[in-house]
């Protein structure tokens, strides 16, 4: 019995030598996983770079529509003001020059209204809201709406010669184009389609 054990231990300790033998890879085979692993970080870190840029992307994107969003919230509201703005102007344009200096009454009544349409274009001003002076302007139909040509022998065609109602921008972005009027022949092309035909 004492022969027999003594015989196997050199047995299984030769079968363990093998196995370990066998599972020792080559240095080929070495290589080769090396390859493939150096192969899978790269592929890793590749794909942690594109994450990282995405979310910077959706970072930034989200700060612009935060700074849209804090700069225009405000446009809807201005838009209604702006017949505000409009009607006090009308005021003052009813009021002859002759008649403010004849009635001390009118002449008060017009200073008040100037000094009111003053102020809600310091208001407008102070929140980016600027009109849009286009008289004898070239046409812009980014931010002019043509509503009539006129005739018009000392101005060139296309030249803005009467503004029915003034333009505003806010900050980069139009509020609303300006109604006007221009020397007949002339923006480039045919211009019935840019005319306002319900005025």
């Amino acid at each position: 019995m004492t022969e027999s054990q003594g015989h196997e231990i050199p047995a299984e300790g030769a079968q363990s030598t093998a196995a370990s033998g066998a599972a020792a890879p080559t240095l080929g085979e070495a290589l080769q996983q090396i390859a493939a692993l150096d192969k899978q970080l790269a592929e890793a870190n590749d794909k942690m770079l594109r994450a990282l840029a995405e979310v910077e992307n959706i970072r930034r994107r989200a700060e612009r529509e935060r700074q849209d969003t804090a700069r225009f919230s405000v446009a809807s509201f201005a838009r209604d003001l702006l017949t505000v703005s409009d009607n006090l102007r009308r005021a003052l344009n009813a009021i002859p020059p002759d008649q403010r200096e004849k009635n001390e009454q009118l002449k008060t009544i017009f200073a008040g209204v100037e000094a009111t349409e003053r102020e809600l274009l310091r208001v407008f001003e102070n929140n980016g809201i600027k009109k849009i002076e286009p008289m004898h302007q070239k046409f812009d139909p980014n931010l002019h709406e043509v509503l009539f040509e006129v005739e018009s022998g000392n101005k060139s065609p296309g030249t803005v010669v009467q503004v029915v109602e003034p333009g505003y921008v806010i900050h980069d972005r139009l509020l609303r184009s300006a109604r006007v009027g221009v020397a007949k022949g002339g923006m480039d092309g045919d211009t019935s389609s840019k005319i306002d035909e319900q005025v």
